[in-house]
């Protein structure tokens, strides 16, 4: 089974992703890894150049070109609720976990958001962003994880673990 964790920039999709896939046995697959890969940017640096609805394009192409036939952890970028072709591609292939988490936590994690490559950050707030992208976060998620100020990762992956449990084939 895969699993994909969404949630924010700065919430730690990645830090803990790698942890649960450890723990599961499972491959870890970072999109955003994949889109910096393929272009040779930093998404900063897409955005910047391309603009955010490049970077969302881009997203939305490397989920959909996912080879998921065997267990995964997957972490897209934040801004992956804006495609609904990837979400619906993601929701079909794996349970998603809603990675969340308070704004004042997204605030401390998050030192430069006008260096994170955040899509929408030169147009709104973080707040309006955090605000904007919760609504779509609950909307996909089959699952939602609190996630504390200053959890420790092996913390959040036995909540994820205890949650799976309740949910029909989503382990690995």
């Amino acid at each position: 089974m895969n699993i994909t964790l969404i949630g924010m920039a700065g919430v730690g999709k990645s830090t803990i992703g790698k942890a649960l896939a450890k723990r599961l046995s499972c491959t870890f697959i970072d999109v955003d890894s994949l889109i910096k890969e393929k272009t040779c940017m930093s998404l900063q640096a897409l955005i910047d150049t391309r603009g955010d609805s490049a970077l969302v394009r881009l997203e939305e192409e490397a989920v959909l070109s996912l080879d998921l036939r065997g267990d995964s952890i997957i972490s897209p970028g934040g801004s992956v609720v804006y495609s609904e072709k990837a979400m619906n591609f993601l929701k079909e292939k794996s349970t998603i976990i809603f990675l969340d988490t308070s704004f004042r936590n997204i605030v401390r994690r998050i030192r430069n958001p006008a260096k994170r490559g955040l899509v929408g950050f030169k147009e709104r707030s973080l707040r309006e962003l955090f605000e904007e992208r919760l609504v779509l976060y609950r909307k996909y998620a089959d699952m939602t994880v609190k996630v504390k100020g200053h959890e420790r990762v092996p913390v959040v992956v036995e909540k994820i673990l205890e949650g799976l449990e309740s949910l029909p084939d989503s382990r690995c």
